[in-house]
């Protein structure tokens, strides 16, 4: 794990005032990134800042521009990473309890569908979204981050081995969740670091290049996969097939691949596939064609409202098109149409946050997703390595009447959610950020 720690400006003004933050001092986890905060590197020295129309101004090179952070992302993340670490808030673990469609509806709401991801053309389940928006959001974080690490002189080849490097460290922290539990290293690569780690280094390679070569790389790889999964194993007979849990082409390829691992006794499958990283490539590159837009100074907000919809709209549509016809949605299998279907949602969603935050400036409300926004990796080991322990020390210490009857598991999940978010609280406070 490394950490640094720089001088960041806060994003806004209005924020400031509100709640009284002038600086912060971070150590960033890879979600730094989305910022375009200026930023100069503690090397024992003391920076000053100078305040002016309640902005804190870094003394930085003259030609550095300033800017603000993209708030609505932070507020994207956090309450991506909100909802993933305290499992919906128990909502659809309560509704279990109940009768009725609207039940049924809220429970498979926060569950993952047996195979088939869409419904209803258009339909899918919103838990289903979590990981999808996940690695989207590490896809809009890049063109900012790059562009700020090119302005502070960094060559192209410190870039690339900095973005290398933090797809090899991803993948193995994943690895490491994921043998949490079990009697030896479990080397599997599903777990979502693991996924955005196997992609992350290619993913550099579409940085900064133009939207026609960005879609056209997408578009090859999506089509390439496609290929692949319809062509092998050779020794399906039906086309459904290539599409069915157990003999799909990915899962057959993680029998052979993951045996290679040192293991206790023979892997023999899972759900969820290694090779799943590949078309995943294409979900963080519409995110990083979102940051180029979203980060495009000479264009108004309208118009890149229009281009967010537009894609999200296209996205979803051809997705929900190609899942009834040639190419089943399938998240387990993060098919080509799972690809632009989910990613015509987060797409929107993004772009629905834009609106609301940035472009509306109805930001009142934002300040406990923020905390969550800035500090997402703290956020996600609490949730993985941490839950178990509160879980068990919560029921160990209240009333069971607290978590009994039909609003124990949202009392739970929430219980769960405020103590992690006062830890990020505490962090921001403290100045500490995790970085990778």
């Amino acid at each position: 794990m490394i950490f640094s720690f720089v001088v960041n400006r806060w994003p806004d003004h209005r924020l400031l005032s509100k709640f009284g933050r002038v600086f912060f001092i971070v150590g960033t986890f890879h979600y730094n990134n989305i910022t375009v905060p200026e930023q100069l590197t503690l090397q024992g020295k003391l920076i000053k800042l100078s305040l002016m129309s309640a902005e804190a101004i870094l003394n930085s090179p003259a030609d550095a521009e300033p800017s603000r952070r993209l708030l609505s992302l932070d507020v994207y993340r956090g309450l991506v990473m909100l909802l993933l670490a305290s499992n919906g808030l128990g909502i659809a673990k309560a509704a279990q309890k109940f009768n009725g469609p609207f039940a049924e509806w809220i429970t498979f709401q926060g569950g993952h569908p047996e195979w088939i991801s869409q419904f209803n053309f258009l339909g899918l389940a919103i838990w289903d979204l979590i990981q999808p928006a996940f690695m989207f959001i590490v896809g809009v974080s890049m063109p900012f981050s790059y562009e700020k690490r090119a302005k502070l002189g960094e060559s192209y080849g410190k870039r690339m081995r900095h973005a290398w490097t933090r797809a090899i460290l991803l993948t193995l922290l994943g690895v490491f969740l994921q043998s949490l539990r079990k009697p030896e290293t479990y080397w599997i690569f599903t777990n979502v670091l693991s996924q955005i780690g196997l992609g992350y280094g290619f993913l550099f390679f579409f940085v900064g290049k133009s939207l026609r070569t960005q879609f056209i790389g997408g578009l090859s790889i999506l089509v390439g996969y496609y290929i692949l999964m319809v062509f092998f194993p050779r020794d399906i007979a039906t086309y459904a097939g290539h599409f069915e849990n157990g003999t799909s082409m990915p899962q057959r390829f993680d029998v052979w691949f993951l045996n290679l691992f040192p293991r206790a006794k023979p892997f023999e499958g899972h759900v969820y596939t290694t090779l799943n990283f590949v078309p995943a490539i294409v979900t963080m590159l519409m995110g990083l064609m979102a940051g180029q837009v979203l980060k495009n100074k000479n264009v108004p907000d309208r118009t890149k409202l229009m281009q967010l919809c537009a894609a999200a709209a296209a996205c979803l549509l051809i997705g929900a098109i190609f899942g009834l016809t040639v190419c089943p949605v399938i998240k387990k299998l993060w098919t080509p149409s799972w690809v632009l279907f989910s990613g015509g949602w987060v797409i929107g969603l993004l772009a629905l946050s834009y609106w609301i935050i940035d472009v509306k400036k109805w930001d009142g409300w934002v300040f406990p997703f923020v905390i969550v926004g800035l500090n997402p990796l703290a956020m996600y080991l609490l949730s993985m390595m941490g839950r178990g322990g509160v879980t068990a020390a919560l029921k160990r210490h209240l009333p069971d009447t607290w978590f009994m009857g039909t609003h124990g598991p949202v009392v739970l999940a929430c219980l769960i959610a405020l103590l992690f978010w006062l830890i990020l609280l505490w962090m921001y406070r403290k100045k500490i950020f995790l970085r990778l």
